[in-house]
């Protein structure tokens, strides 16, 4: 395992370098290897950083479906990852990238400009470096911003782009320092037995329920080794 990690890292990390590289000699900006760096730093933080700070490399992520779900649920029994605030960047980032993709490619979709007839693929209206747009933004601005409010849309296809790209990876960077800091023990928030009546008896929240179900997992998993 430690010998696969350890290469598999190298080998993403090289890739990485291989983007930026190919990006410098074709001319263009660098932010394609900046934007691979998320899955990147993710890849870190479950295979080499969470062993390193847990103390062995059995404790990494498995190298497989099931593998990984189990150590989800142990992670959630160790560290309550889900009351972790980089967690729930990282939850905003994967779904607010999904809502915003999905968006984004039906706003496009919904308003190319017509070039083909009903009998033809409207795929078929684009020729492959053209130079007119082959969408009208101006169209799919003026639904957007009445959909939910002008300045909820953006009037600008760069600064657009740059939202798309940025919002997921700053989410999935933050959910990788997260785990980071959780290797080490730094784990989230712990609300347990937070409300007590006048006389100092615990009234349980869904702090405590959450609580329950971490023991449960906990001992459930490497049984003989609680007590």
């Amino acid at each position: 395992y430690q010998l696969i990690v350890c290469h598999f890292f190298i080998g993403v990390c090289s890739y990485m370098g291989r983007e930026w590289e190919l990006s410098y000699r074709l001319g263009m900006r660098p932010w394609i290897a900046v934007a691979y760096s998320a899955p990147v730093a993710a890849a870190a933080a479950v295979f080499i950083i969470y062993p390193l700070g847990q103390g062995s490399f059995s404790d990494g992520m498995p190298l497989g479906i099931s593998g990984t779900f189990n150590f989800m649920i142990v992670f959630q029994a160790e560290h309550n990852i889900l009351m972790h605030p980089f967690h729930m960047l990282g939850v905003a980032g994967v779904f607010g990238g999904s809502l915003f993709s999905a968006m984004h490619g039906s706003l496009v979709t919904s308003s190319l400009i017509r070039e083909t007839t009903e009998n033809e693929s409207a795929n078929a209206g684009y020729k492959f470096g053209q130079e007119e747009e082959t969408y009208n933004i101006v169209a799919a601005h003026g639904y957007f911003g009445r959909l939910i409010f002008q300045y909820a849309s953006f009037n600008n296809s760069r600064s657009l782009h740059f939202f798309l790209a940025a919002w997921p990876v700053v989410g999935i960077w933050f959910t990788a320092l997260g785990v980071s800091t959780m290797a080490f023990n730094l784990n989230g928030f712990n609300f347990n037995q937070s409300i007590v009546d006048s006389n100092g008896r615990v009234i349980n929240t869904w702090a405590d329920i959450i609580n329950r179900a971490n023991l449960g997992m906990e001992v459930m998993h490497e049984r003989n080794a609680h007590n």
